[in-house]
């Protein structure tokens, strides 16, 4: 086991080479990168959006859009089919998903059937099954009344045709921003994701991507004056359009299109060589050119309108033919709102409207905050476990810290080949396995320690111990790893980042802990010959510890049922502390431009801006505000108006560091996939650990662990913490590392069951649980530690997280020792085991019975 061949000791040391050389260039600026030459590694970790600052916004496609304009698209098809057929008809409507036509003569209907028979012929679908989908059905079954239907399957086309059409425009929208690595991309059938590093105007890029920006060139209605249109009926074919102004201006607009912005090949932002306004010229194509033209040819003298979604940009007056193909859009334009036009028409007009239901966005002195935090909670907590590990262990303390770091470069190497997104709660999920990675050198150790006393030499202790411990360190972090592979499936943004940091130090720690490590120790080994083991300058938990456990089952099972059914009571009576990701609404951050935030007047100007529940609270520092707003009854649209008014109310004293809105469509996803990603976890855990072990050990394993997300969940009614999506994720990594540490002690309950078959169970189970209460012990003091500089330092956004991750590893290391193992004694284990065997001391046992 301690032997290494020349050929792996060079593959162990490259592979450590290797680590070094790509997690180096993290240490440098980009700009000391750029001087460097070009064969040397310079590619860093991608910084999250609440690092860098940025935006994080998802877009919904409304289907009832595309369903209205498929069915005015309909209509005007049916009107020009039958007139074109010479057939007369009646009553031609739209309603819901529906288009109607009455044919007025009995014996044409069949003409008219034929005439529209297109209208319900398969299009091309490509994915679709058999390669067409029929968007339209006919219903005849009324004699003489033709009803087209929008069929399910043609929504589902047209929506992702629109997503597909919406995702290049978007995506044309953001990188004419000039942003730096935009990522856009499609989400499930009727989503957009849009992440914008580094912006410091969200709201400009929010306007930018929420407007359909259709463009159309029609002309004004001066058969009647407007006010006479509005107080009575507009004429056959013309409609009322307002004006962006305020107050806006009314106009009768012709319904004909003249030119629409499908017709446009250019449009830039420019100024007004006359009135030096800024204008936005634009430039039409060929056939755009040609009707434009035609169109002011014929109606010198008149008024044409410019309309932008429904609104009238300008009304100007056409004093002579426009035959260029080119023209001039004039406004109140300043040259920011100009050039944002200019943006939209060249990325061209979506095909329906998207509506933001996600906003996420992190200012970049936040994010700056946060690296720095992240920063100091790290080093603090390295040297924490560090100076721990060297007192425990002594010189084999300090062979387990180089291979800490080599850990935690080989975390970041990773991150950074893979480009995986470093986030705020990965910096936590950093801290956090520094601690856990230790627990496979305690386990090691641990074990060389028992054999040792056990009589072996030195060399053999050594070689048993690494050989014991492997499968209980694979069976650890594989559990872990299940449920971290749950939060990354089921999680988004910052909490997916956090997964994928830990499962990356899950699957180094088992080689820098296990074959790392086993190198040094063999190096070490064959040079200094030791005839002893190195000893520690502190001794946690003497040897021979008997503590009777099992002679308390009872106490501990009264107590956990007590706490447990008033976690229950506690969470179904009182309110727990949602945030915004599961019940909706705005979270605001904003920090006071000079001296201490005003938190009374903040309350009071909020409170007059009828946006329902507001609450106000100092946030870490006392220039520092949290505000959150309730969800709004009017819908996702609503949300983004809350921000708006708040926006525009405090921006002139304060800095806005953070802005969080999540609207009721996707609060009430986030709210059951978190349900469905804990039952997932645990239903997970409980099929390996029945594979590995027996069903009483799957079921013990999962009993505990449920206790100890029961108490967590309490943990969080009595605190008032904020439960949100990194809260869940906490629940989860706890789920992982109670199971971590209940697999260590079923392991060694396993490995006695096997060596004392006679032995009662209640004192084979204190045998086994006091063989491993150093490692228990050791562990959850390394963890909590690196936790407790999280929870000091780590900084006011994840606090929450890191309470309740403090919280779970004390409760997960007591489940482990009185709820899991006393209930394979319930479970009947060993079974004919008599209650008064307790009492009775076995020969070749190593433990006191109680």
């Amino acid at each position: 086991m301690l032997y290494f061949s020349r050929f792996k000791m060079v593959l162990i040391w490259l592979a450590v080479a290797a680590t070094v050389i790509f997690a180096a260039p993290n240490l440098f600026s980009a700009s000391t990168l750029a001087k460097l030459p070009d064969w040397v590694p310079k590619r860093q970790m991608t910084l999250g959006l609440d690092l860098q600052g940025g935006s994080h916004i998802l877009l919904r496609m409304d289907p009832n859009d595309l369903t209205k304009d498929r069915l005015e698209t309909t209509r005007d098809q049916i009107r020009t089919m039958l007139r074109d057929a010479k057939i007369g008809y009646t009553g031609l409507a739209g309603s819901g998903r529906t288009v109607q036509v009455r044919i007025t003569d009995p014996g044409q209907v069949d003409a008219a059937k034929t005439a529209l028979k297109t209208l319900t012929d398969p299009v091309a679908a490509g994915l679709f099954s058999g390669g067409s989908v029929q968007e339209m059905s006919l219903d005849d079954s009324e004699p003489g009344l033709l009803k087209f239907t929008v069929t399910d399957a043609g929504i589902k086309y047209r929506t992702s045709t629109a997503l597909a059409q919406s995702l290049e425009v978007v995506e044309r929208r953001v990188n004419e921003l000039g942003t730096t690595e935009p990522i856009v991309q499609r989400q499930g059938d009727d989503r957009i994701l849009v992440q914008v590093p580094g912006l410091q105007d969200p709201q400009r890029l929010k306007d930018i991507l929420g407007q359909t920006a259709k463009l159309t060139f029609q002309m004004v209605d001066q058969t009647m004056p407007v006010q006479d249109a509005l107080n009575g009926r507009p004429p056959a074919g013309s409609s009322v359009l307002y004006s962006q102004d305020d107050p806006p201006v009314p106009y009768l607009i012709e319904n004909r299109v003249i030119v629409s912005g499908e017709n446009l090949v250019d449009a830039q932002a420019t100024y007004n060589s006359q009135t030096n306004e800024p204008v936005v010229s634009f430039t039409f194509d060929s056939k755009g050119a040609a009707r434009f033209g035609q169109a002011t040819s014929q109606n010198v003298g008149k008024l044409f309108a410019i309309i932008l979604d429904n609104q009238v940009i300008s009304a100007p007056q056409i004093r002579e033919p426009i035959l260029g193909g080119s023209g001039q859009i004039s406004g109140n334009f300043t040259a920011e709102s100009a050039n944002d036009l200019a943006v939209l028409l060249r990325a061209g007009a979506l095909p329906a409207t998207l509506t933001v239901i996600e906003e996420r966005t992190v200012g970049p002195g936040l994010g700056e905050d946060s690296i720095h935090a992240g920063k100091v909670a790290g080093v603090i907590g390295s040297i924490l476990v560090v100076v721990f590990m060297f007192v425990a262990y002594g010189f084999l303390g300090f062979i387990a810290n180089i291979a800490l770091a080599v850990h935690v470069a080989m975390i970041i190497a990773l991150l950074s080949l893979l480009g995986a997104t470093l986030t705020l709660p990965g910096i936590a999920g950093i801290v956090l396995t520094i601690g856990m990675a230790v627990d496979s050198n305690v386990l090691i150790y641990e074990r060389i320690r028992e054999e040792r006393r056990n009589g072996r030499s030195v060399i053999q202790a050594i070689d048993t111990g690494f050989s014991k411990a492997l499968a209980t360190i694979v069976d650890s972090n594989v559990t872990s790893l299940i449920a971290t592979v749950v939060l990354f499936w089921l999680g988004t943004g910052p909490v997916k980042g956090f997964a994928v940091t830990f499962a990356i130090g899950i699957l180094t720690t088992v080689f820098t802990a296990f074959t790392f490590t086993r190198l040094l120790v063999s190096i070490w080994l064959r040079r200094a010959r030791p005839k002893e083991l190195p000893r520690a300058p502190v001794t946690f938990v003497p040897p021979g510890t008997r503590i009777p456990f099992m002679g308390i089952r009872r106490w501990t099972f009264a107590l956990s049922s007590v706490l447990s059914i008033l976690a229950v009571v506690l969470f179904m009576t009182v309110d727990i502390n949602y945030g915004i990701d599961f019940k909706g609404g705005s979270l605001i951050e904003v920090q006071a431009k000079d001296g201490t935030a005003d938190i009374a007047d903040i309350r009071g100007r909020l409170s007059e801006l009828n946006i329902g529940e507001v609450q106000v609270q100092q946030f870490g520092d006392p220039n520092d505000v949290l505000i959150r707003v309730g969800t709004q009854e009017g819908g996702e649209n609503a949300e983004q108006t809350v921000i708006d008014k708040v926006r525009g109310e405090l921006q002139d004293h304060y800095d806005f560091r953070r802005v969080e809105v999540v609207g009721p469509t996707v609060s009430g996803e986030l709210a059951k996939q978190g349900t469905i990603a804990m039952l997932i976890a645990l239903l997970g855990i409980l099929i390996y650990v029945w594979f590995r072990f027996e069903w009483q050990f799957a079921v013990g394993a999962i009993i505990a662990t449920v206790h100890d997300v029961v108490m967590t969940i309490g943990f969080f009614v009595i605190t008032g913490l904020e439960f949100n999506q990194s809260s869940l994720a906490a629940i989860l990594t706890i789920i992982g590392y109670s199971l971590n540490d209940t697999i260590v002690v079923y392991d060694r309950v396993r490995e006695d069951l096997r060596k004392y078959k006679r032995m009662p169970l209640p004192q084979l189970l204190n045998n086994a649980i006091n063989e491993t209460l150093s490692r228990t012990t050791l562990t959850s003091v390394t963890t909590m530690l690196a936790l407790l500089a999280l929870v000091l330092f780590g900084g006011e956004v994840i606090r929450s997280f890191t309470l309740a991750m403090l919280f779970g590893v004390v409760f997960g290391t007591y489940s482990s020792i009185f709820i899991a193992a006393p209930l394979l004694i319930l479970f009947k284990l060993r079974p004919g085991t008599a209650t008064a065997d307790e009492e009775k001391p076995v020969s070749g046992g190593k433990a006191i019975a109680t």
